[in-house]
C-alpha cells in the first residue's frame, strides 16, 4: 500500500492508487443537510481531503472521469443527481497572510480570492460565454463578475472554503497585540465580515447554489454573526462523526496488512495495533455515539514508518501536531486556565453541567467574566485537546483527553508552567531519570 501522508488531493490519491478510506457514502446525507454547511474539526484531521473529494464529485469539468474516480467507491452504486453539475470555486484561507495590519491582511485576502477567480476562469474557459473581469483592488467585484458570467450558463457555483478561520485564528492567538487587528477583520465593515455578507447576498438565484465551509472552531463564525447567519452547523451530528478521521477497523486492517508483509507474528501485529490505539485513538465529535475516531495525519505517519521499518516510530508524536501546544499555552496564560490544565492532567477528564458552547467570539475569549469553565473546556474541545466522553449518571457532560499524544502536550505545558527556565526543565528531567532508572531518591 502507498500511504498519502501530507497529500490532500483526492484526484492524485485515486489516480495513483494511494490508501484511501471511503467517505463518499455520506454525500447524500451532506446534501440533505442543507445548501450552506459549516463543518468543524481540529487541525490536520482530513478536512482538506474531504473538500477535495466533494470538488471532484460535483465538478462539471470532471464529468467524463466520474467512473474512473468514483467507480470503486460506495457512491458509484447510487450517485446523487447533482454529481458533476457545478462550477467549483474554491478558497483556502490558510493561504492568506495573517501578518501586518488589518489593511495588509485585507489586501492578502483579496489577492487570494482574485487568484482563485483567475484559476476558475482558466479552468472553465471553454464553458463560459464571456470573460470574467478581475478587479485587483476589490475581489468582491471580481466575484460578482464571475457570477454574472455563470448565470448565462446552465450550471451554478459550488463554493468550497477551506480553513475559513485560519488567518483570523492566527491573529486572534496573539491575544493582546492581535485584538485590535482581529476586531478590525470581523466586526462592523471589516473585510472578512464584508466578504461573508457578499457570499450570503449572492447565494441562491444569484449564482452561488451551495457552500461548504471547513474550519477549526466556531469562534470566527460567531463573530461574523449577521454577516453570515445561513450556515447549518453539521459538525456535532452523530452521522458525521467519522466524516473525517479513520475508524478502528480501518486502522487495524492497514496495520495487519503491513504486519503480514513484514512477516510479523499475530502477537507483534496486535501489539502494533494496541500502540496505535493508545497513542492516536479517542476522538468523538458527537454526544449520541460511542464511535471513536483516529487522527488521520498521525495514523499515516505511523503507517509509513511501520511499512519502512516493520516497527512503530520511536517518537509517536508527529512534529506537525506539536503546534497544538499553542492552544494550551493560550489557556495557561488566562485566569484559572493553568489550574484547569493541571486538573485535566491529573484526572484525564473534566465535567460540565451544561452543553458545550457553540457560539462564542473574541470578546468572550478576552473577557475574564465570560471565560468560565464551560468556555475554557469548549475552546479545548474545538481545537482537539479534549473530546466527548459521554455523560455521567448525574447527567454531567464528560470531556476527556483523547489519547496519549494529547496527554503528552498537557504534560509538556505543565513542565513549562512550573519550570519556565529551560535549564530548570533539563535539571528536572535528569532528576526524574535518576529516580526511575537508578532509584536515586535524593
Amino acid at each position: 500500500m502507498k500511504f498519502p501522508y501530507g497529500i490532500a488531493d483526492f484526484y492524485k490519491i485515486i489516480s495513483n492508487g494511494y490508501f484511501y478510506c471511503d467517505r463518499s457514502h455520506m454525500i447524500p446525507a451532506i446534501e440533505e443537510n442543507g445548501d450552506s454547511l459549516l463543518f468543524i474539526r481540529p487541525r490536520r484531521f482530513g478536512k482538506s481531503l474531504l473538500l477535495s473529494m466533494l470538488e471532484n464529485y460535483y465538478d462539471v469539468a470532471r464529468k467524463e472521469e466520474f467512473e474512473r474516480l468514483f467507480g470503486n467507491l460506495a457512491i458509484a452504486k447510487n450517485p446523487t443527481p447533482l454529481h458533476n453539475r457545478y462550477f467549483i470555486l474554491k478558497w483556502d484561507f490558510s493561504c492568506v497572510n495573517p501578518m501586518g495590519t488589518a489593511l495588509d491582511i485585507q489586501k492578502s485576502l483579496h489577492e487570494h480570492i482574485n487568484d482563485c477567480i483567475r484559476s476558475f476562469s482558466m479552468m472553465y474557459e471553454y464553458l463560459l460565454p464571456e470573460t470574467i473581469q478581475i478587479h485587483p483592488e476589490n475581489a468582491i467585484s471580481s466575484l460578482r463578475s464571475l457570477l454574472d458570467v455563470v448565470r448565462k450558463t446552465s450550471c451554478r457555483v459550488f463554493l468550497l472554503i477551506d480553513e475559513y478561520d485560519n488567518f483570523a485564528n492566527e491573529v486572534m492567538m496573539k491575544v493582546q497585540t492581535g485584538r485590535d487587528s482581529y476586531e478590525a477583520l470581523v466586526y462592523e465593515e471589516g473585510p472578512l465580515k464584508t466578504l461573508f455578507k457578499a457570499v450570503k447576498s449572492l447565494s441562491g438565484s444569484f449564482g452561488i447554489d451551495k457552500t461548504f465551509i471547513t474550519g477549526v472552531s466556531p469562534v470566527v463564525m460567531s463573530d461574523l454573526t449577521s454577516g453570515y447567519n445561513i450556515a447549518v452547523n453539521m459538525y456535532l451530528e452523530p452521522e458525521f462523526n467519522s466524516l473525517c478521521g479513520f475508524t478502528q477497523e480501518e486502522c487495524e486492517n492497514a496495520v495487519y496488512t503491513e504486519a503480514e508483509s513484514c512477516g510479523l507474528s499475530k502477537t507483534e501485529a496486535k501489539e502494533a495495533v494496541n500502540q496505535m490505539r493508545i497513542w492516536y485513538n479517542g476522538y468523538c465529535f458527537a454526544l449520541n455515539t460511542e464511535q471513536r475516531i483516529y487522527n488521520p495525519t498521525l495514523v499515516l505517519y505511523f503507517l509509513r514508518h511501520f511499512q519502512k521499518s516493520c516497527a512503530y516510530p520511536a517518537n509517536m508524536l508527529d512534529a506537525n501536531l506539536s503546534m497544538d501546544q499553542a492552544k494550551l499555552e493560550y489557556i495557561s496564560r488566562i485566569h484559572k486556565g493553568a489550574q484547569m490544565i493541571l486538573d485535566i492532567a491529573n484526572h484525564d477528564s473534566i465535567f460540565l453541567n451544561s452543553l458545550l458552547s457553540d457560539r462564542f467570539g473574541i470578546r468572550e475569549m478576552l473577557s475574564d467574566i465570560s471565560r468560565d469553565k464551560r468556555f475554557l473546556a469548549s475552546f479545548l474541545y474545538y481545537f482537539g485537546v479534549l473530546t466527548h466522553g459521554g455523560r455521567t449518571r448525574a447527567g454531567e457532560l464528560r470531556l476527556n483527553v483523547p489519547n496519549l499524544v494529547m496527554r503528552g502536550l498537557y504534560v509538556d505545558r505543565i513542565q513549562r508552567m512550573l519550570l519556565p527556565e529551560p535549564e530548570l526543565r533539563d535539571s528536572g528531567i535528569q532528576a526524574a531519570r535518576s529516580l526511575y532508572a537508578e532509584g536515586d531518591i535524593a
